[in-house]
């Protein structure tokens, strides 16, 4: 946040949620063109082609020339559209299902070196300790430097029970860090559950998959199993970078009341104009039954806190919007990634597809979730006296290209933030070198117990914040106070129509 980030592409190791991916798959559509083909610009394409294969230093293949092309050409548009090549799908296929091959952390790019962005929990990355902020500078004795993004992600990637040696730069260390991984196929567990105390339970998603709905439904009444008298339930989206839309609608479902509008889409296409409902036919098409068939009655009405930060981003952001809307829950931490988009898989051959971006998500009350995200009720930080590593992230209006908000007239698309205040950044480094790794849902879990407060009746320590306002996208400061409850706010109306 004291330097400008460049060419960040926020993407998983092997994982498809990432930090960008609510995604949405098709077959691709044969589609007749609205508009003639530029003629002109194709053939100065196909003279550029002829002239690499004629007059370059060595000699290319065809496939190469051609993968590039499509590979930088939707790469161009935004963030997260993206061509997907045999390996990539195949990887984004098995992410889905929840299971990935590599080494469990969340990447971007900055000053030419790889940047952590947040290991995954319980990976590889995880338990040999690295750390959000962190540097990798060479990989196994190949230097970062000078690769790109893609490149060095692909040789993060490999086999399973295979080695990789990551030299690390991390602040305030004088010496690098050299950490030796081994690659695993990770099947990442993306739900937990417990009871914290008698009667307050805690609920965590880590990312959206194929099996969530499911395996939140079972936990639920694992809980109610446990303790029939449960009096608060907090939901944890901390760091959910999203994933499947069908999740997020099912995980809304299970709190809000039936049938009702979860999150709508708008887009160039007719199919991407759409509301999508708390109904067994948008979050389980595929299953046998309702998952959500069985859950305890008192689950719709229990009192409820949705924790998110910066690493909450897409799927986790239309829950916490869909029920920050219908007043279901209070929403309690640090205002969320913004990323609202929608990505759809098109398949264009038997093993490879474009990720393409083809709709903004709106909140059930119209509000456009893109590149301003969620501003929690109560902004209460990572810690105490400062919010940790959750203030060192990117957030979506940070990245090159990125859509802008619809809602918002006075945004200009693909600018991002820039701070270049010293006292902000001295700030920022004192704070990443005080900040250290927590375990959601311990004893330690500062913003946990905040959450518990507010649910209890007692004090909650908020803190000063700059956010985006909800409805006009310009900065604001909450004040610090100690407050139990989010201010009253006018009768909430969601929309139904289509747009």
């Amino acid at each position: 946040m004291g330097k400008r980030l460049k060419n960040i592409g926020l993407i998983s190791l092997g994982m498809v949620a990432g930090i960008a991916a609510s995604m949405q798959f098709s077959a691709m559509a044969q589609k007749s063109a609205s508009a003639p083909l530029p003629v002109e610009e194709l053939r100065q394409l196909a003279d550029v082609f002829g002239l690499i294969k004629s007059d370059y230093v060595e000699p290319v293949e065809d496939n190469k020339l051609l993968t590039e092309a499509i590979s930088g050409m939707v790469a161009s548009l935004d963030p997260h559209s993206a061509y997907l090549d045999k390996k990539s799908f195949k990887e984004l296929r098995e992410g889905t299902q929840g299971k990935f091959v590599g080494l469990g952390i969340e990447v971007g790019m900055e000053d030419g070196y790889v940047k952590i962005i947040s290991p995954i929990e319980d990976s590889p990355a995880y338990r040999a300790n690295l750390k959000p902020g962190d540097l990798i500078t060479r990989l196994d004795s190949t230097p970062v430097k000078g690769l790109s993004l893609d490149e060095a992600v692909k040789k993060m990637r490999g086999e399973p029970n295979t080695k990789i040696t990551l030299t690390i730069a991390r602040k305030n260390e004088d010496k690098p860090i050299v950490v030796t991984i081994v690659r695993e196929t990770i099947k990442v567990q993306s739900v937990k559950a417990k009871i914290v105390e008698p009667g307050y339970a805690w609920l965590r998603i880590s990312q959206f998959q194929e099996p969530t709905v499911e395996d939140m439904a079972k936990k639920i009444q694992g809980l109610y199993a446990q303790d029939p008298n449960i009096k608060g339930l907090v939901l944890d989206l901390r760091n959910d970078p999203g994933g499947v839309l069908p999740g997020a609608i099912g995980v809304s479902a299970a709190f809000l009341p039936k049938d009702v509008p979860v999150v709508s889409t708008n887009g160039q296409l007719p199919d991407s104009k759409a509301i999508f409902y708390a109904k067994r036919e948008f979050y389980a098409a595929r299953a046998v039954g309702d998952p959500l068939a069985k859950l305890p009655e008192a689950v719709k009405n229990v009192p409820m806190v949705v924790l998110v930060n910066t690493g909450s981003a897409s799927a986790s952001e239309i829950v916490a919007g869909a029920l920050q809307d219908y007043k279901r829950a209070t929403i309690i931490g640090t205002q969320s990634f913004g990323k609202g988009s929608v990505q759809t898989i098109r398949q264009i051959s038997a093993d490879t597809a474009v990720k393409l971006t083809t709709a903004r998500y709106y909140t059930p009350n119209g509000r456009s979730i893109q590149a301003k995200g969620i501003v929690p009720d109560l902004n209460v930080e990572e810690t105490a006296d400062g919010d940790g590593y959750n203030v060192l992230r990117t957030r979506e209006s940070d990245l090159q290209k990125h859509l802008i908000n619809d809602k918002d007239k006075e945004a200009e698309q693909g600018k991002g933030k820039v701070v270049d205040e010293l006292e902000e950044e001295q700030r920022l480094v004192a704070l990443a070198k005080k900040a250290k790794p927590l375990e959601y849902g311990s004893k330690d879990d500062y913003q946990l117990a905040q959450a518990l407060n507010h649910l209890k009746g007692l004090p909650v320590k908020t803190t000063v914040a700059k956010v985006e306002d909800k409805d006009d996208g310009k900065e604001s400061k909450s004040d610090s106070k100690s407050d139990s409850k989010a201010e009253p706010k006018p009768e909430a109306k969601p929309e139904t129509k289509k747009k």
